[in-house]
Formats: structure tokens, C-alpha cells, sequence
């Protein structure tokens, strides 16, 4: 029979999102949340690159899983890596639909990345009425 290490009741892994402290969960989210928001009509972005502009690089399940749950978001401008639709099925075919009516272009079963990916930083992504800094 194993005998348990000492400390291994005490570990404690910041890296898990669902081991957070709830204002931390909620930071996280509403960061998510913000980074999403920021992608404007007719653009779009990775769940890697909402992460990082979230200040939380390596978390693109966690975007998805904030996608899953988030009602009122601009969900259907978020892609998988390389432009691709992650979705399948009829979400698949809905998320194509509504980009198409927004003006974004697809190569075959991908989204034009060159044509309509977001920089997060860049003056094209500021906040609606805000001003670049000088």
C-alpha cells in the first residue's frame, strides 16, 4: 500500500480556470466577455486570440466554454485556428449564414483570415466613439 505524500492534499493548480476563487472565475469571464465584444461587424478572431487579448494566453477552451454559456454575444465572429468553423452541424451552417450576411468572405470551408481577422491593438478595435492616443 502507497502512502500519500505529505503535501498532496495541499496542491493548488492556478493554472485550472475551474479551481479559481469566483472573483477570479468572474474576472476571467467578463475579460472573455470584453475581448469578444471588441470584434466588430464584419471581422473576426481565433479562441487563441481572444484569450490573449484577454490577458490569458493559452486559455481557447476556456473562450469556448464562455461562449457556450454567454447569451448576448457576437458569438458566431469567434474560429478555430486558421479561420476554420469549429461548430458542426446546423450551428456549423447557422455560424457561416450569419458571417455571410455580416460581409465576411470565405475560401472554401475557411473564413479569409488576411481579409477579415481582427488585430487586437490595433486602432480598427477600439471601442465605439473612443479616440487613438497621441
Amino acid at each position: 500500500m502507497k502512502k500519500a505524500s505529505k503535501n498532496s492534499g495541499n496542491r493548488i493548480d492556478k493554472g485550472r480556470p475551474d479551481e479559481s476563487s469566483p472573483d477570479e472565475s468572474s474576472k476571467m469571464r467578463m475579460g472573455i466577455e470584453a475581448a469578444i465584444r471588441r470584434i466588430p461587424k464584419g471581422k473576426v478572431s481565433t479562441y487563441g486570440a481572444v484569450a490573449r487579448a484577454a490577458g490569458l494566453p493559452g486559455a481557447a477552451r476556456l473562450v469556448a466554454k464562455v461562449l457556450h454559456r454567454g447569451f448576448g454575444l457576437p458569438w458566431q465572429r469567434v474560429l478555430g485556428a486558421g479561420g476554420e468553423i469549429k461548430l458542426r452541424g446546423d450551428s456549423a451552417i447557422e455560424q457561416r449564414l450569419h458571417l455571410e450576411a455580416e460581409g465576411v468572405r470565405f475560401r472554401g470551408r475557411r473564413v479569409d483570415m488576411k481579409q477579415h481577422e481582427v488585430k487586437f491593438g490595433s486602432a480598427s478595435v477600439r471601442p465605439h466613439g473612443s479616440s487613438p492616443t497621441r
